[in-house]
């Protein structure tokens, strides 16, 4: 293997496997700040700057989903709980969610709601649309866009593994 990776003699023959074999991609570095740089540049310039650096290097055509991406989707969700086999049924089970909330924070919220009919602190399963258990940090909008039924997300529940 030390072979392959040294070059040969004459300069031919098999390839440096340290040279890269695909063209190098475009990197930038900004200079980082240090205590002898007493430049009167405000925070606000310098993100200015980082922020003109980052639009070179991406795509203008990147640029609107980009921007889409980065603002809070601050819409609510609603999110019915139904319970399966053995679960403590709830007395209200529609409730609306903020879209840009994490799955881990449906979670918690369950657990409260539940309190102690769980056991305190017993195992919740929780599945979409009876079929699969979401990451938790998938965030409710992104799983009601692509999950949602009839206007809401159908999250059931479980004490115990109903699935697989």
């Amino acid at each position: 293997m030390a072979d392959a990776a040294a070059p040969s003699a004459g300069g031919k023959g098999t390839p440096s496997l340290l040279t890269p074999s695909t063209p190098s991609l475009p990197i930038t570095t900004t200079p980082s700040p240090s205590s002898h740089d007493h430049s009167s540049s405000s925070p606000s310039n310098q993100q200015q700057q980082q922020q003109q650096q980052q639009q070179q290097l991406i795509p203008p055509t990147s640029l609107p989903a980009l921007s889409l991406y980065t603002q809070r989707d601050t819409s609510k969700v609603l999110v019915k709980f139904k319970a399966i086999g053995a679960a403590p049924i709830m007395k209200n089970n529609s409730f609306r969610i903020t879209a840009f909330n994490k799955f881990h924070a449906v979670v918690v919220f369950l657990r409260n709601q539940l309190g102690e009919k769980t056991g305190g602190g017993g195992t919740l399963f929780l599945y979409i649309n009876n079929s699969f258990a979401p990451s938790l940090d998938d965030t409710v909008g992104n799983l009601f866009r692509c999950f949602g039924t009839d206007g809401h997300l159908i999250v059931n529940y479980s004490t115990t593994p109903a699935f697989g």
